[in-house]
This record gives structure tokens, sequence and C-alpha cells, in this order.
């Protein structure tokens, strides 16, 4: 059982929640940042809040006060508003000053596989420019790199089997060749939780151990939710054009440019050693009933408080 203060931002996010309460469970006090604090912490008095205050230091500082560990999980998937990729990067380093002023000694931060300087894409240039901001900040630092994170709240596969299950043709953009390696969102809690409690410095790629081509996963999606659907290929910006159509429909961003140019230009799928254990056939076969059900909204989820999932309880 431990005693030290860990500063995780989003602990009631998609992946905060879950590795918070891993770390709950193993003893830590936490502190955490976030603009969409739950009503009625689900943690009680185990998770003190705090918000983003990036721009007041010195609010911002007394988050970290006691802490020797950071995880960070805040990024942007998509500009909204005022808040776009660049600002994201300016408020991560702002951020990781504080930490650093604060005494922290420990860096665990979350990126993407594959990122780039010089990608074109400003989703993969802006984890570049953060996982740059780590190394030089003299903090002892583990980057994980994750590609699709999935379980019963996640964007991509839960949305793509709802999709299956409510339209009876399922476009595929490009060949569907392109490959996919997604890791169960409770071994990248674990993973983030080791991290933290380890020294190593550098970069890991968080996969899981079956990789899937765009076409195997949407035929495997659909034979475990029992659905009969006809899977087409369809020319990308065609694919995207139709996502489109159908956020504007559901108030949402189904995928980005960004998104799907990572996909097809197979950035998802990272060779080496998995470090999840769950297999996505096993845990779709365990989940098909519920998997799909309900779409995922990106933006219900974080700019819209009332259409807010609940979070789940810390017990």
């Amino acid at each position: 059982m431990h005693k030290q203060t860990v500063v995780i931002t989003g602990a009631f996010s998609y992946t905060g929640k879950y590795a918070t309460k891993q770390l709950l469970d193993r003893g830590y006090n936490i502190h955490t940042l976030t603009n969409h604090p739950p009503h009625g912490n689900p943690c009680g008095g185990r998770v003190q809040v705090f918000p983003y205050s990036f721009d007041r230091p010195k609010q911002l500082a007394e988050a970290f006060r006691g802490a020797s560990i950071l995880i960070n999980t805040y990024w942007v998937r998509f500009p909204h508003g005022k808040t776009t990729f660049e600002s994201a990067v300016q408020n991560t380093r702002i951020l990781i000053h504080a930490a650093r002023d604060a005494g922290v000694r420990r860096l665990v931060h979350v990126s993407i596989a594959h990122p780039s300087l010089e990608s074109p894409l400003g989703y993969y240039r802006g984890k570049a420019q953060l996982e740059k901001l780590v190394i030089e900040s003299g903090l002892s630092y583990l980057i994980l790199r994750p590609t699709v994170i999935y379980g019963l709240e996640d964007i991509l596969i839960n949305n793509i089997a709802w999709f299956i299950r409510h339209f009876p043709v399922f476009g595929i953009p490009g060949d569907g060749q392109y490959r996919v390696r997604p890791i169960f969102v409770e071994d990248m809690a674990r993973l983030l939780v080791a991290a933290a409690e380890i020294e190593v410095r550098g970069q890991l790629n968080a996969v899981g151990p079956e990789t899937f081509t765009f076409e195997e996963l949407g035929r495997l999606i659909a034979e475990q939710v029992e659905r009969s659907v006809r899977i087409v290929k369809v020319p990308a910006f065609l694919a995207y054009l139709s996502t489109c159509l159908t956020g504007l429909m559901m108030g949402d961003v189904v995928l980005t440019w960004d998104e799907y140019e990572g996909l097809i230009g197979n950035l998802l799928a990272p060779q080496g050693q998995a470090t999840g254990q769950t297999r996505l056939t096993d845990w779709l076969a365990e989940n098909r009933a519920k998997i799909g059900c309900n779409y995922a909204s990106e933006v219900a989820r974080h700019y819209a408080r009332a259409a807010r999932e609940p979070s789940r309880t810390c017990s």
C-alpha cells in the first residue's frame, strides 16, 4: 500500500477512471485536474478535484502540492471552439512546468503510436511536440503510445458496432487492408499504474495481442453482434463525407480526417511485443449483448455535461 500522491488528469474520463480505480486500490492519494467534474464526486473524498487553471499558475500549483507523480492524459481529439491542437500543446507545457516546479519527480504521459514532428496531420504532429516537451522536462518519464483503446464506452469499436446494428450497409474506407492493433482499456490502465511505479525512461507502445485489418475488424464485430450487414469498400473521401453527415445528425464528430489518414496510413498497428493481455476477440464474445447498443458521442462526453455518461464508482 502506498501513501504517495498522484496527480492524474481526467480521473473521471474514459481511460482515467480505470487507472484511478487501480491507483486507489493500491493506496495512493489522488488529485485530479478536470474541466468536467461529475455531479457528485463518485470517489468521495478519495479524489481531490482541481480545475485546469492554465491561466492561473498559483491555482494550478495547488493541484501538485505534495505530489510525486503526474499521469497525463490531457489532449484534444479535434479542435473545438477556442480549443486547438496548438493550444493543447501550450497548455501541456504549462502543466509540465507546474508539475516540475512543485517537485513532481515522475511523469507518465499518454501519446499515440507513430507521432512525428514532420507529420502533415495536426493530431500526430501535436503529439510529437508533447513528447519533445516531456523528454526535455528533466523529469523521470515514460511515454505510452496507444493505438485504439477499446471498452464499452470507447468511440471506435463501440460505434462500429452501433453502425452495424442500425444500418444494412457498412462502408470500409479504401481497400480495408490497413491494420489496427487495439488495447483493452483496463490493460491500458494497468500500464499507466505500472509506469508510475518504475523508473524506466523511454517510450512504450500500448498494444494488444491481436492485429486485424480494418475489414477483418468490421466483419468480426458484425459476427459477434449477430447482424447480417453488407460490407462495401468506398473511397476514403466518400467515407469521410458520410461520417460527416452522420456526425451532423448525431451532433458529434464521428471520425476526423486526421483519424482517417492515420488509420489508412497504417499508423495504428505498430510492431513489437504486446503490452496488453486481453484479446479483443474474447472480449467481444463476452460483451456482444452490450457493445454498440448506445452511440458513444465524443462531443456529448466532453462538451455537453447533461449528456455525458455517468461515471463509474471507485468502490
